[in-house]
């Protein structure tokens, strides 16, 4: 995706265009994690989101209609996010910011897309979502583990050139998939992958498979997974006496990665999106989140706010708040946007969407990787 803009973006720029025949209050659930394990993740995109909706509702709404949050906690839980999905069907909502974490995600997406609710997903990477089905109310404000992956990949490949890698992940659609994409792309380099194995997420002991990597020599171990077994993982392996690096994806970047593992995180490698709140092009939009005591610098705020700011603009472009004129409108049109120009594919999938390698430090800030 080009981060480069041409003119400052400017909240609603196209949402007050084009008045609706009667205007109404629109809603939009954000559906995430406000609870559990990851709940932090959640309130990123809940930060952007409601960032996004004031902004446009103070711009003069979509295409004239106020906009209105509904909060929905799945707590990143695939039952629960069914239980959340099938409650925004029954409270008649027909736009969603969100799901999350792809595990809840991929089933609540099946329930929006039969009942004709669009949803845009700001953190969602697993190819799952969108692979090989027919999606018309489906879309992505992030990139998916396929375009992460094979960056994390060519860093290693390239940059670290291990001796000897380990790839472990948490059994989960997101963890698992994005774990998968390494190891092929790995492999292809003919760098050895000595261990790819699943751990269970939520476990407190790793020494296991720890033990394991300390016998085979491991020099690298990518993680595909969250932050809670990430920190836990580099903690009892620095504890142990294993020094081979770390890498993960978006999911592990996280401060409380380093509250879990403490100065075994310095030099954690992990892909995350572009920093959207350092473009200059973003400067008014970043001011607004502070002016409302939102911190915009994270994965998944600019995402969000994103979706939010393409589901106004796309309401007044089609000129109804009809989600079926609505979806067809952002299948055919780009939006100018704080993660840069949006052009989707037939899927609801980005073209072009760029991960960037960050190294993590102890002190829980983060710098591009060499």
């Amino acid at each position: 995706m080009q981060f480069r803009h041409k003119s400052v973006f400017v909240a609603a720029t196209l949402a007050v265009l084009g008045s609706a025949a009667q205007a109404e209050t629109v809603k939009i659930a954000i559906a995430g994690p406000f609870s559990g394990s990851v709940a932090q993740y959640g309130d990123m995109v809940k930060a952007g989101a409601l960032t996004a909706i004031e902004q446009i509702n103070a711009a003069g709404g979509a295409g004239g209609n106020k906009l209105e949050a509904v909060m929905m906690d799945d707590a990143c839980e695939p039952k629960q996010a069914v239980a959340v999905a099938n409650k925004i069907v029954s409270q008649k909502i027909k736009y969603v910011i969100g799901h999350v974490c792809s595990g809840s995600t991929i089933p609540a997406s099946d329930i929006y897309e039969n009942e004709g609710i669009v949803m845009v997903t700001p953190s969602a990477t697993a190819p799952q979502l969108t692979e090989g089905k027919k999606r018309q109310f489906i879309f992505r404000t992030i990139g998916r583990d396929d375009q992460q992956g094979p960056a994390a990949a060519q860093y290693i490949i390239t940059k670290v050139k291990p001796k000897k890698v380990a790839i472990l992940h948490d059994k989960q659609s997101y963890g698992q998939g994005i774990a998968t994409s390494v190891k092929k792309d790995l492999e292809a380099a003919k760098i050895p992958v000595a261990v790819f194995e699943g751990i269970n997420a939520g476990d407190s002991d790793y020494s296991a498979v720890i033990t394991k990597l300390k016998s085979q020599g491991v020099d690298f171990v990518y993680f595909g997974g969250y932050h809670p077994e990430m920190g836990l993982l580099m903690r009892q392996a620095r504890e142990q006496g294993v020094k081979a690096a770390f890498m993960g994806p978006e999911g592990v970047g996280n401060k409380d990665v380093t509250a879990i593992a403490g100065a075994a995180s310095e030099g954690m490698l992990v892909t995350l999106p572009a920093d959207f709140a350092a473009d200059p092009a973003n400067v008014k939009v970043v001011k607004a989140f502070a002016d409302s005591k939102r911190d915009a610098n994270g994965p998944f705020q600019m995402p969000a706010y994103a979706g939010v700011s393409i589901i106004a603009n796309a309401i007044a472009g089609a000129k109804s708040t009809d989600p079926a004129k609505v979806a067809d409108y952002m299948h055919k049109h780009p939006f100018q946007t704080p993660i840069g120009m949006v052009n989707y594919d037939t899927s609801g999938d980005l073209r072009l969407f760029k991960f960037v390698v960050y190294k993590w430090h102890k002190d829980a800030t983060k710098t591009v990787a060499n």
